[in-house]
């Protein structure tokens, strides 16, 4: 029997730091389904993951040989240190953060995710571009296979990559794409910032969960026309409820700190609390709870459960959407 045609949607990744290969085993579970991935967006961890499977889709490679490639990082080498650092540990982390305005430098990440990309001759944006598509409500400049987000502390504001490069003077096809994730991973004071030469000045680029880190809506169309295919989207967290007793906070630090988790899991937990929201029935959720981010000691075990976590999610999403399609033509 002829091969079916895959089934198109768009997808976007949210970021979670070491738990990004729960993001690769949902992306693998709805492939596996039959379905492609038109255009995908991501932050941090999503962004790393988007990247890949951008990359690895339009050179037309199986995306399965991406579980060997999340599986063989060296998690350690992302918090890279002088030897200060590995003298006295975390006053070592200190200074760097009071030299460079980050602990580490982040390198790793490009040392990385730099030749597997070129391996499958992804290098630039350039080569991420779609071609002409007429009945796309995105303008000319959005037209890419990948959309990486990051934050600028300098102007306060969601920087999309490639679609805003030419708010800092430059030509999207020719920056670099594993540029553009580092710069979308930077957790503040984990990893040094990045700084962009803006053409009136320097500006400083974070992780982008810093304001986006689940940008569900940002493939929805503008026109006011039907949508020709869906957005799904893949959340490292399990479905957010509301708690039978709230607590409140009762002291500085648990405010600030409350404040900070509330600035960086978007607007979307608000919308995922009512059922019949369709930001809800678009979104995975994997939970990983019991995992920490910046967890770069994570072991192998603990690495296949998220995986697993991943496809298990995948599976409860694609199960759910046929009930509702099958109760729909009922």
């Amino acid at each position: 029997m002829p091969e079916q045609p895959k089934q198109s949607v768009d997808l976007v990744l949210e970021g979670g730091g070491v738990k990004g290969i729960a993001l690769l085993g949902a992306v693998l579970g709805l492939s596996d389904a039959g379905y492609r991935f038109e255009r995908i967006a991501g932050t941090s961890a999503g962004a790393i993951v988007g990247a890949l499977v951008a990359a690895y889709q339009r050179a037309g490679r199986d995306l399965q040989d991406l579980v060997p490639v999340m599986r063989e990082v060296n998690y350690r080498r992302f918090e890279d240190g002088n030897r200060l650092q590995k003298a006295v540990g975390q006053v070592g982390d200190g200074w760097e953060v009071l030299l460079h305005k980050g602990a580490h430098t982040g390198d790793y990440l490009i040392q990385w995710l730099g030749p597997l990309l070129a391996d499958v001759d992804v290098r630039t944006f350039r080569d991420l571009r779609l071609p002409p598509d007429e009945g796309s409500s995105l303008a000319a400049h959005q037209r890419y296979s990948l959309v990486v987000h990051t934050s600028d502390l300098t102007r306060k504001a969601l920087v999309r990559l490639p679609w805003d490069y030419h708010h800092y003077t430059k030509v999207a096809d020719d920056q670099s794409v594993v540029h553009a994730v580092r710069a979308s991973m930077s957790v503040p004071f984990f990893f040094r910032p990045v700084t962009v030469d803006s053409g009136n000045g320097s500006c400083t680029w974070v992780d982008g969960g810093l304001l986006s880190n689940f940008p569900i809506t940002v493939f929805d169309r503008t026109d006011d026309k039907p949508e020709r295919w869906p957005t799904f989207g893949i959340k490292l967290s399990a479905k957010p409820t509301i708690t039978a007793e709230d607590e409140p906070l009762n002291s500085a630090a648990k405010i600030a700190l409350a404040c900070l988790h509330t600035m960086t899991s978007d607007d979307t937990n608000r919308y995922s609390l009512d059922t019949d929201d369709g930001i809800n029935k678009r979104t995975i959720y994997v939970d990983t709870s019991g995992f920490q981010s910046l967890d770069f000691g994570i072991q192998p075990q603990a690495q296949e459960t998220l995986y697993e976590a991943g496809r298990s999610a995948a599976a409860t999403f694609l199960a759910r959407r046929r009930g509702v399609r099958h109760l729909a033509e009922a």
